[in-house]
């Protein structure tokens, strides 16, 4: 199968969305399956997977919701409050729905990251690891030494980077995202989406050999095995369009790198990190 491991849907009328604003007119309205189709069919994309876009459970209940009754979703990745004392409630819940795949964690949203290595919320990833449940992990190269102690702390963690980490890319800045992501990837439950690059750099005048040094430092490190592509559609329109962001990430693909590298890349990783189920091409995809 050919995966895009990281997309996102939303309904801007649900009010989850405070970070999508009239200020960002690319994003706000609503996108559903019917935008996205076209896409995954010129790229031969079997179907997808859909990230939670805001820190609520009635955003990742909406997401399931409709996520059964579209066969382009191969799984949705929700949120929850690892915090709180009730957490399991919402987990037990969102295990009933066969599409549900795993949960994102977003350090880059919390005022004190390393609130994740202490209490509750170390309990609730400690028990999470034990089901090995995969997990996303959004944060910012400054952040790249929590996870780290997070990987040490929680050994069996079977998680993703999302975006790289987000290098300043539009900066060309290189250090501490490089030597960080050199030793976050020693730890092999953890793995590295390429995606996310676009909106790092300066948006609308970028040039594709700006990402090149990112990507192929990226797949150094990590190999063909644990790495995936992911589109960051809609997200990625304010610096470009998804034609764009396959382009990018097949430019800066090794030019050794035959067909069973870029298999795993574009959809087996994915499909193995997820546990994906399902094995059938979607009608109009392959």
């Amino acid at each position: 199968m050919r995966i895009d491991a990281h997309q996102h849907y939303w309904c801007i009328t649900r009010g989850d969305y405070d970070w999508i604003t009239s200020a960002i007119p690319e994003l706000y309205r609503d996108f559903v399956p019917s935008d996205l189709i076209p896409s995954l069919d010129r790229h031969h994309i079997d179907g997808s997977i859909v990230i939670q876009a805001a820190p609520t459970v009635e955003e990742t209940e909406y997401l399931l919701s409709f996520a059964g009754e579209e066969e382009s979703i191969l799984g949705v990745v929700g949120w929850l409050d690892i915090g709180a004392e009730n957490w399991s409630k919402h987990y037990h819940q969102y295990r009933q729905h066969y599409k549900f795949k795993g949960l994102r964690i977003a350090l880059q949203e919390m005022e004190h990251p390393e609130d994740v290595l202490e209490g509750q919320s170390l309990r609730t990833l400690q028990m999470l690891a034990e089901d090995r449940l995969p997990l996303d992990l959004l944060l910012l190269p400054h952040q790249l030494h929590v996870a780290i102690k997070l990987i040490q702390a929680v050994p069996g963690l079977h998680a993703v980077i999302d975006h790289l980490a987000k290098p300043n890319i539009a900066a060309g800045s290189w250090e501490p995202w490089r030597s960080e992501i050199s030793h976050i990837s020693q730890y092999p439950n953890i793995y590295c989406k390429l995606s996310g690059m676009v909106t790092e750099a300066q948006h609308q005048a970028w040039t594709v050999d700006e990402f090149e040094p990112y990507i192929t430092h990226v797949l150094q490190c990590f190999g063909p095995d644990r790495v995936m592509f992911g589109s960051d559609w809609p997200v990625c329109l304010r610096s470009a369009s998804y034609d764009e962001v396959v382009n990018v990430l097949q430019h800066g693909i090794p030019p050794h790198w035959g067909d069973e590298e870029r298999s795993k890349l574009f959809g087996r990783n994915a499909a193995l990190f997820y546990r994906l189920e399902t094995t059938h091409s979607r009608e109009g995809g392959r």
